[in-house]
């Protein structure tokens, strides 16, 4: 289960890289808080990062429960794609938000397989 942690700790720190930058975005366009929306280089940064949330919420469990009654390589290669798709999400997303579709897509799909297979092995696993 430790490439399980290790997935999880560099996903976890990309959420914060992504946080930090709404703040870099927050300061140069002068967006006080508590609002939410500014210039486009600063909602584009904000909405990076609460869709990375949105995600996490699911990536998370889904991840180590693949890992627990799956196989936690299988599952970390599946965790790191997801990873790798949401830093694909953002570069797209910062140069034109319309071309952000690729990260999302493959970020759900290996989000479904990890849900789906742990979901499966999980009621397997009763059986």
């Amino acid at each position: 289960m430790e490439l399980i942690a290790i997935v999880t700790a560099l996903a976890l720190l990309q959420t914060f890289v992504f946080a930090f930058q709404v703040g870099q975005a927050r300061v140069k366009h002068t967006v006080n808080a508590p609002a939410t929306s500014g210039s486009d280089e600063f909602d584009r940064a904000f909405r990076i990062h609460q869709n990375t949330i949105e995600q996490m919420v699911i990536f998370v469990p889904s991840l180590w429960m693949f890992g627990h009654y799956v196989d936690p390589r299988i599952g970390a290669g599946v965790g790191i794609v997801f990873v790798i798709a949401r830093q694909i999400y953002r570069n797209a997303y910062r140069g034109d938000p319309n071309s952000r579709g690729t990260g999302f897509s493959i970020g759900a799909l290996s989000m479904m397989i990890l849900l789906v297979g742990g979901l499966i092995g999980a009621v397997m696993s009763l059986l």
